[in-house]
């Protein structure tokens, strides 16, 4: 009942570090998180409101989770962890488009508060597709981490990086800094923030002022790890959110990797082990 209940008490205009993660864990009431990856978003944001740093977190809804796990005659079963954010979060009031395959797509948000130990909140919103307005489709794209094949997984990054700082612009965020991505499923940040200050604008892309606000995690240094999506199904979900030569510049002539794109569009990349270095 202590906690600040309205976004003008979270001070979000005043928010420096906008932090992006497929997954975070940080109760298992809200299991939207299916391991490492999840765990260390969690403990950032902890640390962060430790260190009361004006951070806020972006990440999806997840409604069925990852899955719950059973074992039958010696085998994985994988069911839903369903769970109801109705429940258990607060929404926030506004409501953001995002276009997928030519669809329009609403999103709205869930919020949840890290509260640090000295009382300094971190919000973190839970972007959610299953509204009213949607097509069924896409009322899914916020419903299994990880689920689905290569057009549902472009399609909840598309939620992630470019709703999420649709969502930030929305909630009045206008004093973020830095962009944090943790791992590449928010590489599409970058390119809706690169677009949107372009407007109106002709002759070549500057890279540079993006990169100097963007940092990037990765994690997986192993193939399965990194995401790839081929030309065909990129341009058939974007559209044309940046030109096709400027995607294949960042992110991959025969194939776009989203690695590679974060990669690009990053000052800074730390890994989480010295594997990654190597």
């Amino acid at each position: 009942p202590d906690l600040p209940s309205t976004a003008a008490a979270l001070h979000l205009s005043a928010r420096k570090v906008a932090y992006f993660s497929m997954e975070v864990a940080l109760d298992s009431r809200v299991p939207t998180y299916s391991g490492g990856l999840g765990v260390l978003a969690g403990d950032t944001l902890r640390s962060a409101a430790d260190l009361a740093i004006p951070m806020i977190g972006v990440t999806l809804v997840h409604r069925e989770g990852y899955f719950h796990q059973e074992i039958r005659d010696g085998g994985q079963l994988e069911l839903p962890e369903r769970w109801s954010p109705e429940e258990m979060l607060t929404r926030f009031d506004p409501t953001v488009e995002v276009s997928i395959e030519g669809r329009c797509v609403r999103v709205g948000a869930w919020r949840m508060d890290v509260v640090g130990s000295r009382g300094h909140v971190v919000p973190l919103l839970l972007l959610d597709t299953d509204l009213a307005d949607n097509a069924m489709q896409d009322r899914d794209l916020s419903r299994w981490l990880y689920g689905g094949d290569q057009r549902y997984r472009l399609g909840q990054e598309v939620v992630l990086g470019i709703g999420g700082v649709r969502m930030l612009r929305a909630l009045g965020c206008t004093s973020i800094d830095t962009f944090h991505m943790n791992e590449g499923h928010a590489a599409l940040a970058p390119l809706e923030i690169l677009r949107t200050e372009r407007e109106g604008r002709s002759g070549p892309w500057d890279f540079l002022p993006i990169r100097n606000r963007c940092v990037f995690t990765t994690h997986t240094p192993v193939p399965s790890g990194h995401d790839r999506f081929e030309p065909g199904l990129v341009r058939k979900v974007l559209g044309d959110l940046v030109p096709d030569e400027v995607l294949a510049m960042l992110g991959g002539r025969t194939e776009l990797n989203m690695t590679q794109l974060a990669l690009n569009l990053s000052h800074y990349v730390n890994g989480v082990a010295m594997r990654h270095r190597e």
